[in-house]
């Protein structure tokens, strides 16, 4: 991967509201184009996660920028722009039974991969890391009295 440079462009914040909405209609573009414009935005690369529902079982796919750690690996960021409860893809990554192993699609590859959520200290580290590039999150951190969480995909 070898990323250098993983700071964001300027960009502007989607309404709460209207973000499941975005998000439904990024992965479909994400779906059947692999344009650069779809895949990349407000300078950051984006992948498409896709878990199984903690409670339906139904399979469930969903956008997210992502920035990659030393060692190479993606980070993926539960921060559902600062508010006050987890995404539902986070719930469902916590069902470790059936998400042990997820689907990640990215611009030019399919693959799988194992998610790990982070712990302190290695959480701290890879936050300070990741927040220095992309200033952002700590915005959000600052709406919600929930920890951010952070999560490896381990390429498999």
């Amino acid at each position: 991967m070898g990323l250098t440079d993983q700071r964001n462009n300027p960009f502007s914040e989607p309404e709460q509201a209207k973000l499941v909405e975005l998000g439904r209609k990024h992965v479909m573009g994400m779906e059947y184009t692999d344009a650069e414009e779809v895949w990349i935005s407000s300078g950051m690369e984006h992948l498409l996660l896709q878990t199984v529902g903690r409670r339906s079982g139904k399979t469930h796919k969903v956008a997210l920028p992502f920035w990659v750690d030393a060692a190479g690996h993606r980070i993926v960021v539960a921060s559902f722009i600062g508010a006050p409860q987890h995404p539902a893809w986070y719930w469902n990554l916590t069902d470790t039974a059936a998400n042990a192993e997820v689907r990640v699609k990215l611009r030019a590859a399919d693959l799988r991969a194992r998610p790990q959520i982070l712990e302190d200290p290695e959480y701290q580290e890879v936050w300070d890391a990741l927040t220095t590039d992309r200033e952002f999150y700590r915005d959000y951190q600052s709406r919600t009295e929930r920890r951010i969480p952070l999560v490896r995909l381990r390429e498999l």
